[in-house]
């Protein structure tokens, strides 16, 4: 369960100049394949590569394996208002400003709504509310939105709007529109609102796709029982700080972006009952989310007392003491996260994680990742070459050379941890 360190270096000391390959603009894929599951599938294990397509994904997946799945839902989160002038404002909906319990609660919220969002054309919003309506179930609604307060890298909006009856979930569906990537170089069109989610979203929160499972069908799912393959749910709310460039030479001067996190205690159970099985990540926030529950794990171990909001994982918490060094088995840390679930009355926990992975990491949960093929000089590469050393640039050399799609849309790989 624990592969080869792969450098003594702290990640804070890494260069992420280390970590780039040229990608051209063409490789990176505009649209989805017509069907999903058509996707080209790279598998990498013991060295080895070849590849195949996602439909033929259980034939490399050992049997009784567990499959996590990351069941969050995208919001439409880019909002145009037009101005009077004819100016347009876009406002991207980052996150709630107010403190989250669960957000479901956040999403069911009605008449107005406080968000962080980030702001095109703000110059051009100089006072005053921006206004737009739309039809929802054959009702006019107008929505508003008022500047109240500018952050260092964001602004806080108020939403309000007329009727105050509809949710927040209802509203924002309606008025955004899909927040696709910012190397999408298009505008988002209807189709995208089914493809850039996965045919199991659930819980409303992200403001980016999980893309790895994009490629996921009935047909995949169906395939999994011949091979006694399970599947688990578990929810992290990706955030935009996914695509947010590192721009710093080292690691140290990267502030990594923090997402919530949502996971059953039935999901924690269903983790123990698999490990000795082997546990795969469907993408790279299931797998920030798993490994942030076994260090979870750890501190309710070291610290039995521990409140809930002190279970955050921070950017280097996992490198550095008191966790660092400790010895605790997949088994002793999700048990012991489990026990203080049930002590504390929690049937759900719903905190953030911030942890970044990168080489020098050890891995606690899985045995291999399926993700797609991520931007250079990124912390989703980093996290890549974490778990597969150098061989990141013999993966990425035998895709670029083998015409996989790249990003969101793109092709996607199953990667066996060395």
């Amino acid at each position: 369960m624990h592969p080869l360190t792969f450098t003594n270096m702290h990640p804070k000391d890494i260069s992420i100049l280390n970590y780039t390959y040229p990608l051209p603009e063409s490789r990176i894929a505009a649209f989805p394949l017509a069907e999903r599951d058509g996707s080209k599938l790279l598998i990498y294990k013991d060295g080895s590569i070849r590849d195949d397509c996602y439909k033929n994904l259980a034939a490399y997946l050992p049997t009784g394996c567990q499959l996590v799945f990351n069941n969050t839902r995208v919001i439409q989160a880019r909002i145009l208002f037009q101005k009077p002038t004819g100016g347009v404002i876009e406002i991207f909906c980052l996150e709630p400003s107010e403190a989250v319990n669960e957000y479901s609660t956040i999403m069911s919220k009605k008449e107005k709504i406080k968000w962080k969002c980030l702001i095109g054309g703000a110059s051009k919003w100089k006072d005053g509310s921006l206004s737009k309506k739309c039809i929802i179930q054959g009702t006019e609604v107008e929505l508003q939105a008022s500047l109240v307060e500018k952050l260092p890298e964001a602004y806080v909006v108020e939403l309000s709007w007329q009727p105050a009856h509809f949710s927040f979930a209802e509203i924002i569906d309606e008025a955004g529109d899909t927040p696709l990537p910012p190397y999408i170089k298009r505008k988002p069109g209807e189709a995208d609102k089914e493809r850039y989610q996965t045919i199991y979203a659930e819980h409303d929160g992200s403001v980016a796709a999980p893309t790895a499972g994009l490629h996921f069908t009935p047909a995949i799912f169906s395939s999994f029982a011949a091979k006694k393959i399970s599947t688990a749910y578990v929810t992290l709310h990706v955030g935009a700080g996914t695509f947010k460039p590192v721009k710093a030479t080292a690691m140290k001067e990267h502030l990594m972006h923090a997402e919530w996190i949502d996971v059953s205690a039935i999901a924690v159970q269903e983790l123990v009952n698999y490990i000795g099985n082997g546990i795969i990540a469907v993408g790279t926030t299931s797998l920030r989310t798993l490994e942030s529950l076994y260090w979870m794990g750890v501190k309710t171990i070291l610290y039995p007392g521990i409140e809930i909001k002190d279970l955050v994982i921070n950017q280097w918490d996992v490198y550095e003491s008191p966790l660092a060094g400790t010895t605790f088995t997949t088994v002793e840390a999700l048990s012991a996260l489990l026990t203080w679930m049930h002590k504390n009355n929690f049937g759900r926990l719903i905190t953030q994680t911030q942890i970044l992975i990168a080489p020098g990491y050890t891995f606690k949960t899985i045995k291999a990742l399926i993700t797609n093929f991520h931007q250079p000089q990124s912390t989703l590469l980093l996290l890549v070459a974490a778990a597969i050393g150098d061989d990141w640039k013999k993966v990425y050399n035998y895709a670029l050379e083998n015409d996989f799609r790249f990003l969101s849309y793109g092709d996607g790989s199953l990667i066996f941890l060395r």
